[in-house]
């Protein structure tokens, strides 16, 4: 099982979070992304999640249906969101993820936003987690362990 919660890597994860509206079009969503190094975006209006968008939902429902990226609405295209809260594991997040096959998962507490996870940074906490759990055994094994001088 993997240990830690989302909020841990809310808590390692630098900047704010970034949203656009739903009348917005799905060009400045897509420079906004592009600009922050993002994948998607909270669709927020007065204070209220709407959903996400995504690279995904641009490619698959205005780049190949022929649509204009300045002229479609983020609210055209906008996807319901999957969310989880702060307090879920890495491993309930890495479920939700797949079961719904999205790539990014926002993060609520009660009606608030305060956060979204991407695959990717499930993945780097895994990796990162299981990288100090080997440099603890490897110190065990070779004596070098917390006590043992």
């Amino acid at each position: 099982m993997i240990s830690g919660s989302v909020n841990e890597i809310l808590a390692h994860k630098a900047g704010q979070l970034w949203t656009v509206s739903p009348e917005a079009t799905v060009f400045e969503a897509i420079e906004l992304m592009a600009e922050k190094n993002i994948g998607a975006l909270p669709v927020m209006s007065s204070g209220k999640l709407l959903g996400v968008i995504s690279e995904r939902d641009y490619t698959r429902k205005v780049a190949l249906k022929g649509k204009s990226s300045k002229e479609t609405k983020v609210r055209e295209i906008v996807a319901p969101p999957v969310t989880a809260t702060s307090a879920h594991t890495v491993e309930e997040c890495m479920k939700l993820m797949t079961v719904n096959r999205v790539r990014h998962l926002l993060i609520l507490e009660g009606e608030q936003t305060v956060g979204l996870v991407s695959i990717g940074d499930l993945v780097n906490w895994i990796i990162n987690a299981q990288s100090v759990t080997i440099h603890q055994l490897e110190s065990y094994i070779t004596g070098h362990y917390p006590g043992s001088d």
